[in-house]
């Protein structure tokens, strides 16, 4: 039998191990700012939400809830635009990692069909294409470099991982037209959609983005940002109702249910504003005084307008700043891991806690 992980990269993170053991080393610890996981406290109502359905002794269904249905509804027309979101236009998933690796294997896409995604991103996506046989390809403009009639599959992310990128209305206008007049499905990931700090980021599923039809478009969303929900693995897909039918009766097939406890959590997540709010504030704080550090010791930031990270670099392979940082106990990613043309950049965390940020700032100074 064939092993599946020889179509696979190599995990990158593996790699890091040894910078990690060098920051690790440092007398104040380790600054660990390279993977973005949140380690804020899950808000209090959210755990409650959690304990008050912890007696949930039997299966979950795959759709779903009505009350997470029409909480997901609600948000999507409240603060996406998304005026004509109705229940057959959502579908909860196990965390969004979950739904990206596994999406063109439930596409029953294969040999012979590509998948694209930006020239820098989210490994993942990559991973999917590479677990079903497709071809991964990537891009910079797709309606420039791709070919229409190989892609099945077109993968946007905004605001982007890792540089913080935000597509303007007018470019998912042109982008989503082009999709839709070569029968392309569009998958847009926008888990970092609520973190805009120098652009305001806009969905796919803004009535002036889609022209109030989800016909051929997808958008990805997670709590594990917004709510510090990364533990509860919370996420939704929502768009068009014929793509999410089908997949609804593969995940039915495949057990994929999101337990019932975190989908009453998740109830009360996307009906609270008053904690992304509070989020938003430290993790502002915490860039602000992360992004001055950085350049005054060197660094040029590019993109970072949003998401959690900044994407920064001193025009060196991105290794040796990796080295550098370590070496003051700064744990950083490097740019490579999301492609080659992030060889001479590394991405930077600002989900650390207030201490850890202070202490990074101080060994930067």
């Amino acid at each position: 039998m064939a092993a599946v992980s020889d179509r696979l990269p190599a995990f990158p993170w593996d790699k890091l191990e040894p910078y990690k053991k060098t920051a690790a080393a440092h007398p104040d610890g380790i600054v660990d700012l390279s993977v973005g996981t949140p380690v804020d406290p899950v808000p209090e109502l959210i755990r409650q939400a959690l304990i008050d359905a912890a007696d949930s002794p039997g299966y979950p269904t795959v759709w779903g809830t009505a009350a997470l249905r029409d909480a997901i509804t609600g948000w999507l027309r409240g603060r996406l635009g998304a005026s004509a979101a109705e229940h057959r236009n959502v579908l909860p998933v196990v965390g969004s990692k979950e739904l990206v690796a596994w999406l063109p294997t439930q596409l029953g896409l294969g040999a012979g069909d590509q998948v694209a995604y930006p020239r820098l991103a989210y490994p993942t996506y990559e991973v999917g294409a590479r677990l079903c046989g497709a071809e991964p390809v990537v891009y910079d403009d797709p309606t420039a470099d791709l070919d229409p009639a190989r892609v099945k599959l077109l993968w946007l992310n905004s605001p982007s991982n890792p540089t913080g990128k935000v597509l303007a209305k007018d470019e998912l206008v042109r982008i989503v037209a082009w999709a839709r007049e070569h029968g392309i499905l569009l998958f847009s990931d926008e888990c970092y959609l609520e973190l805009g700090w120098e652009a305001e980021p806009v969905s796919v599923l803004h009535d002036d983005v889609c022209g109030g039809s989800y016909e051929g478009i997808v958008a990805v969303h997670s709590l594990s940002k917004r709510s510090n929900l990364a533990g509860y693995r919370a996420a939704f897909v929502a768009g068009d109702a014929e793509v999410l039918r089908e997949l609804l009766e593969i995940r039915k097939h495949g057990g994929m249910m999101t337990p019932a406890p975190v989908q009453a959590a998740t109830v009360a997540a996307l009906g609270d504003d008053r904690h992304v709010a509070e989020q938003r504030e430290r993790y502002a704080a915490r860039r602000a005084a992360l992004r001055a550090a950085l350049e005054a010791h060197g660094f040029r930031v590019e993109h970072s307008e949003a998401s959690l990270y900044l994407w920064v670099t001193r025009d060196e392979p991105c290794w040796d700043t990796v080295a550098h940082l370590a070496d003051l106990g700064i744990l950083v990613a490097p740019g490579d891991f999301y492609g080659e043309a992030g060889a001479r950049f590394v991405r930077v965390a600002f989900t650390a806690t207030d201490e850890r940020v202070e202490a990074a700032v101080k060994r930067l100074g």
